[in-house]
């Protein structure tokens, strides 16, 4: 992380150096072919990366664009390469053309000038995005303003035993379903990243209005904004799995204890992983999956674009590829991606909406419309106090 202190003490302008109009597809297309797009990524993963290589196939068959997967373990590993090359005065041609990036990450970059762009509304496949309903134009509460492209969706999802019990729409509810069959449910121990997520959830659900949250906390509200969520937890912990007295390390030790019967329910951010652990048999079948009432936090994952890349029309070339309702739908499918679109429905002509009504989604995975409302991520600021004192309060010994 100290790259990112060092590029938020930076924050100088730069210039872009595109020699091409983001709005003039025509000529984007034209340069872009014959460029080569080095996409710093995470690698961990093979049908990521499978998937990255059908968007290489695509973008060399329809435009003549190559794409490289630079396989990453951390994002900030690319942050930190475009810092270097800016403090040696490498200011065009990069190593670097576009990165899997968001949140601190991203804020980081765009506050220093390090981003090329706007450009991400200006893609031709932005007119399929949904603006309205998923979060794409804030990341982590930060204004993208077109420097990030979207390209899918994580969402929190409650992962449940349908045999013993319902869905439940609010937080509430599931105190109130905790307190009578105690033991029957936990979430991941924070700092971990599913178990500060079920925190926010929380405080996004019990608060009246939740917008508080889009700025950052301050001494003079973070205590009253934040007693809800103490309230909760202290009638909850005590209902929880052990007692409250151990939690699971990470999220994925939540569905080994649902599927030994330790528990009925847990949480998730990805609406498609419950149905996938069905058919790799880690999960019986009879586990489905629900969101709130009030809907669920969620957030994008984004690709943008250095500010010294050597291949601007290429990489929007990509960019514009992964919002292509033909790659949306095929991120979707749980047996490829199962990520969730950033696309509207109601924005696609018919055979476009034809590619996702023709996904076998799964017995346990919620359709685009039945996932509802789009909660934001609060402010970073808020998650950092949260999280040391929730240690404070709850924490234990792993």
């Amino acid at each position: 992380m100290k790259s990112l202190a060092l590029l938020a003490a930076m924050a100088l302008p730069l210039a872009a150096h595109a020699q091409t109009d983001p709005a003039d597809w025509d000529a984007v297309s034209a340069a872009a072919k014959g460029q080569t797009v080095y996409w710093n990524a995470w690698g961990g993963s093979t049908t990521t990366n499978d998937f990255i290589a059908w968007i290489g196939a695509k973008v060399q068959d329809e435009y003549g664009v190559t794409l490289e997967h630079v396989k990453l373990t951390d994002t900030a590993d690319a942050v930190t390469r475009v810092l270097a090359e800016k403090q040696a005065g490498t200011d065009t041609d990069g190593a670097i053309d576009m990165i899997w990036i968001n949140g601190a990450n991203f804020a980081a970059m765009k506050d220093a000038g390090l981003l090329f762009g706007p450009f991400a509304e200006q893609l031709p496949n932005w007119q399929y995005v949904d603006v309205d309903g998923k979060t794409v134009q804030t990341d982590f509460t930060v204004p993208v303003e077109g420097f990030e492209s979207p390209w899918a969706m994580a969402q929190v999802v409650f992962d449940y035993n349908s045999e013993v019990l319902e869905p439940m729409g609010s937080m509430q509810a599931i105190l109130d379903w905790s307190t009578a069959n105690p033991g029957r449910f936990t979430y991941p121990q924070p700092p971990d990243f599913l178990g500060t997520t079920f925190l926010k959830q929380v405080l996004v659900d019990t608060l009246v209005d939740a917008s508080v949250l889009q700025q950052p906390a301050t001494d003079d509200n973070y205590q009253q904004v934040t007693a809800p969520l103490w309230a909760y937890l202290d009638a909850l912990t005590p209902t929880l799995w052990r007692q409250g007295r151990a939690y699971p390390a990470t999220g994925t030790a939540m569905f080994p204890l649902i599927a030994d019967r330790e528990i009925d329910l847990s949480i998730s951010f990805s609406p498609g992983a419950a149905t996938a652990a069905i058919a790799n048999d880690e999960l019986p079948d009879t586990v489905r999956t629900f969101v709130l009432d009030k809907g669920t936090i969620g957030n994008a994952s984004f690709v943008a674009i250095p500010y010294n890349s050597g291949s601007f029309e290429g990489a929007m070339v990509v960019a514009n590829a992964l919002l292509s309702p033909e790659a949306q739908a095929r991120a979707q499918d749980p047996n490829i991606l199962g990520y969730g679109t950033v696309l509207a429905m109601d924005k696609l002509d018919a055979d476009q909406k034809a590619l996702f009504d023709a996904l076998d989604l799964g017995i346990a995975t919620l359709s685009p419309a039945e996932l509802g409302t789009v909660q934001a991520e609060p402010h970073p600021s808020w998650m950092t106090r949260i999280s040391d004192d929730w240690t404070a309060r709850y924490g234990v010994a792993q």
